[in-house]
């Protein structure tokens, strides 16, 4: 008898079967994704006017609450939920606008940092007052305010669980 055979035990697997959502859920689930589509379109189409998409006002908003306008592109690219080469690529399509610009982090010089740029800053409040009223239109003055509050726990019982 061959003793690598001896040895040699298969994969043990347990398939568990899958639990299925309920109508209901499945129901829910398919609103939240329709709705989250509704509203991200509905949010670039009113920052369109302003030259800027929604993950570009994303970044301005996040630059502009930092101190000097100025973010680590690692720091930054966490804020927004970006991965770093799509927001590398995302930076530079804004610096081609002068909303930004990159420098050398000058206590790391791995670093890059991202700073808003005083053109950035003006198209960021200019834009602000219209985005915060699509805002409104699209979710917040659409749902009652109980609702709202509810939505609110929800998101955040979902950005608090670790896996």
């Amino acid at each position: 008898m061959n003793s690598k055979l001896f040895w040699y035990h298969p994969p043990v697997t347990t398939q568990l079967e899958p639990r299925w959502l309920t109508t209901c859920q499945q129901r829910i689930w398919r609103s939240y994704l329709n709705g989250v589509a509704r509203i991200t379109d509905s949010l670039d189409a009113e920052l369109r006017p302003y030259g800027l998409d929604l993950g570009e006002y994303e970044i301005l908003v996040h630059l502009s609450e930092s101190e000097h306008h100025a973010l680590r592109m690692s720091e930054l690219a966490e804020r927004v939920r970006q991965s770093r080469s799509r927001l590398t690529h995302t930076i530079s399509r804004m610096e081609a606008k002068n909303l930004v610009v990159r420098t050398a982090c000058p206590s790391d010089r791995r670093g890059v940092i991202a700073q808003m740029t005083d053109h950035g800053y003006a198209l960021l409040v200019d834009a602000a007052p219209a985005h915060v009223e699509s805002v409104r239109r699209a979710l917040v003055d659409r749902v009652d305010p109980a609702d709202f509050e509810a939505l609110g726990r929800v998101m955040e019982a979902v950005t608090r669980v670790t896996d």
